[in-house]
């Protein structure tokens, strides 16, 4: 969310700002909207006023056995009585127009974010390790997990496409995987676990920005809930409508949770295989902060999923995302992209984004100094995958299979697996 005061000042900065994310002309109707706003309250405040000291005046009257006055001023507190409950639904009216106006709206991109309107715009910040050199032709994931437990055909019984149904070792790897990278966020990166509500009110998601502007890719109940598209939902609204003291940030969240999609607009895109799905697991990493302690706490972050990708040997890329290209509540985002030697391309596998203050204003969470009792800041929150636990077993599969169609276990998950080392072809 933005802040209006801001917009009042400095609309024409605004209007730049919002340019590089896409949107033009932004401020005009804000600024509409905000001035038939304040009319309206500058209307109801004096009604207010005349009629708080309109009441002290009749007492005076009565007092001084003036009922002429007395009564005057009686027949005027009847009618702005009569009058400021049509000026309360004109508030209530025009602060409705004014929300979803600022609610729709991106966050700004920070000054060193690259101006691009998608992918190819985005810049290759770091690269680590060495692609993998096969002596035959890498498969996709989805031909070798085939033998190996993975099973579409099941699932989409049961659920329909873009649900999976892992049987056996398989099965076992993944959970190793999610198992493995919630220990290492805890144990090593400080982060406390935390089990939270997959299901959330409407509140919630507006909070961390999922509405309204992406209703369509949320699942929803018939009793007005959202299924949780990510952890960083309920995590980060652990914090709304609170004022936290600056002495206790950051807080640094992560939980393992399932995470549920539509998919909405993405037809045609990673239809085969655990790329793209409806259901699927993530360990997900949340951080509140104060202004100050937001820039390093997104690289302390960032290279917190990287640990996750050095530990199983898996090559990967480090993207500073471009305007065009960054989620709706970022200033600005790393992508770690993944190497799929079956593909032969790098994929996402985490996003790591820094919203500032976004959040913070539309969950209504602030800070201040212990002790002080004066003006309050907004909170800064930052969220990323620490990783997604699919993607991941994706990653493991093209690039430990071998030609006989087994697939290594990377050394660090041995102790995860129960003496598997090796998944064998059914």
């Amino acid at each position: 969310m933005h802040d209006i005061k801001r917009i009042r000042e400095n609309p024409a900065a605004f209007d730049i700002a919002l340019a590089r994310r896409g949107v033009a002309d932004a401020s005009a109707p804000i600024l509409a909207a905000d001035s038939s706003l304040r009319a309206i309250q500058t209307e109801l405040q004096a009604a207010l006023a005349r009629r708080n000291e309109t009441s002290r005046a009749i007492g005076i009257a009565k007092a001084q056995k003036d009922n002429a006055t007395a009564d005057a001023l009686l027949a005027e507190v009847a009618l702005l009585k009569e009058n400021i409950p049509g000026l309360e639904a004109a508030e209530r009216e025009a602060t409705a127009a004014l929300e979803p106006l600022l609610a729709i709206l991106p966050n700004i991109a920070a000054d060193d974010v690259p101006e691009g309107e998608d992918e190819t715009g985005n810049i290759v910040v770091h690269t680590h390790g060495t692609l993998p050199d096969f002596d035959f032709a890498p498969l996709e994931h989805d031909f070798v997990a085939a033998k190996l437990g993975y099973d579409p055909e099941a699932a989409a019984k049961i659920a329909g496409t873009r649900f999976a149904v892992l049987r056996g070792p398989l099965a076992r790897l993944h959970r190793a995987l999610g198992q493995y990278m919630i220990d290492i966020q805890t144990e090593e990166h400080g982060y406390s676990e935390t089990a939270v509500p997959l299901l959330v009110h409407e509140h919630a998601a507006f909070g961390t920005g999922q509405l309204p502007k992406f209703e369509e890719d949320l699942f929803k109940t018939t009793d007005g809930r959202y299924l949780i598209p990510t952890a960083e939902v309920s995590l980060t609204n652990l914090v709304r409508d609170q004022i936290l003291d600056e002495e206790s940030l950051p807080i640094r969240l992560t939980a393992l949770t399932p995470c549920f999609r539509s998919e909405a607009g993405s037809a045609g895109r990673d239809t085969r295989g655990l790329i793209r799905q409806h259901q699927f697991e993530k360990v997900e990493l949340v951080a509140i902060t104060t202004a100050d302690q937001a820039e390093a706490e997104h690289e302390r972050m960032t290279r917190a999923a990287e640990t996750i990708l050095e530990r199983l040997g898996l090559p990967y890329r480090r993207m500073l995302l471009c305007t065009g290209d960054m989620g709706f509540t970022a200033q600005k985002t790393y992508d770690l992209e993944v190497w799929l030697p079956g593909q032969g391309a790098y994929r996402e596998i985490s996003s790591i984004s820094n919203c500032g203050d976004f959040q913070g204003r539309r969950m209504a969470a602030r800070t201040r100094k212990r002790g002080e009792k004066g003006t309050t800041g907004f909170v800064h929150t930052l969220n990323g995958s620490g990783l997604a636990v699919g993607r991941t077993l994706v990653a493991v599969i093209e690039n430990y299979q071998q030609p006989d169609g087994s697939v290594r276990i990377p050394q660090v998950l041995h102790n995860y697996m129960g003496g598997i080392t090796v998944l064998t072809p059914a």
